[in-house]
């Protein structure tokens, strides 16, 4: 590929909407599979029974997909406007993670990806192939940014950028036509442990290394049924995803706000009424977060998380909004109500 076109590729993919593209070929990423066969083997992946499923592709992207010789990486910033973490001295209100303060990114990075695709067979005729991920598929896409150079996995896991911080999403662009790679990126974190020593339920073992079983943002999204007892103290006001660890990277110095509206949050989401949220049936529920990420938990699972700040908020004028939950008729709620009325004896 010629180095104009490659520039040509860049600038369209800016002109999309992308804030970075990078390229690397698709089995730049051997390292994955010793690092995903020790997380699974300690555990570390709770309930999310499919992360132990075709562990192959996970692990190599040429596996994936034989044909394909290149793969595009994208990152698009959707950096706060405000301070993500301002709502933790507000206990009465829920703290809801930045990236689902509005629209579903899969679908506006998705749409992104397949103008870029057609553009790139427009332009090099249609004898190629390609395909489109967006953390929907088996793909290692933390490890391809890394090694297309769009960043490095930080201690957190989390890809971090010189040019965007932390707060970016990533898709990619499989395609057969050969492209000149760009240089890994290696990693800048050196003796900064700031995102491990903020994390609230210590789910960190070592640099690097996550156990999602103690996550805020596994706890609050993946996990099903009631969450362990010592774990939801800890769990402060936090009833969707966490940022802390995100927020703590002192390279969010360097981080762009969001370009795309989508990605801006809405007023109502930024700090909302736990009294009002525990209290939504299951079409309100759907209502209020249509076009949401949050939508796909459902309102049990949401509910349930509403509940275990409001057990932990102190606030003794929601002391009644729990204990018109101790009855629901979803048992994992009624449990998380009990829990919460407990809290104020």
């Amino acid at each position: 590929m010629s180095d104009e076109l490659k520039t040509r590729l860049v600038r369209e993919a800016q002109s999309i909407g992308f804030d970075m593209a990078r390229i690397c070929r698709p089995d730049a990423v051997g390292h994955v599979a010793q690092g995903l066969a020790g997380f699974l083997a300690q555990g570390y992946h709770g309930q999310m029974v499919w992360l132990a499923e075709r562990t192959h592709w996970r692990a190599d992207p040429s596996v994936l997909w034989p044909e394909a010789r290149s793969v595009i990486v994208l990152g698009e910033s959707y950096t706060p406007e405000h301070d993500p973490t301002a709502v933790h001295a507000r206990p009465d209100r829920g703290a809801i993670s930045v990236y689902a303060q509005n629209r579903d990114y899969h679908d506006a990075v998705k749409k992104r990806l397949k103008r870029l695709a057609r553009w790139l067979i427009v332009e090099t005729g249609d004898a190629i192939q390609v395909k489109v991920f967006v953390d929907t598929a088996p793909v290692p896409e933390k490890p391809l940014g890394q090694a297309s150079g769009l960043g490095w996995q930080g201690k957190h896991t989390n890809l971090v950028s010189r040019d965007l911080g932390s707060w970016f999403f990533i898709g990619s662009v499989f395609t057969t036509l050969e492209l000149d790679p760009d240089p890994a990126e290696i990693d800048h974190c050196g003796s900064c442990r700031a995102c491990l020593d903020v994390c609230p339920t210590g789910a960190f073992p070592a640099p690097h290394q996550i156990d999602a079983r103690r996550c805020i943002s596994y706890l609050t999204i993946e996990h099903h049924g009631p969450v362990d007892a010592d774990l939801r103290p800890l769990l402060g006001n936090r009833i969707y995803g966490c940022d802390d660890c995100l927020a703590a990277c002192p390279w969010n110095k360097f981080a762009v706000t969001a370009r795309e509206a989508k990605y801006h949050a809405r007023n109502d989401l930024i700090a909302p009424r736990l009294a009002e949220l525990a209290k939504l049936q299951d079409a309100e529920f759907r209502t209020h977060f249509s076009g949401s990420p949050i939508k796909r938990i459902g309102r049990n699972r949401f509910v349930r998380n509403v509940l275990y700040a409001i057990g932990n908020a102190g606030d003794p004028k929601l002391k009644s909004v729990a204990q018109s939950l101790c009855d629901d008729p979803d048992p994992t709620v009624a449990d998380a109500a009990q829990w919460a009325v407990s809290r104020f004896k």
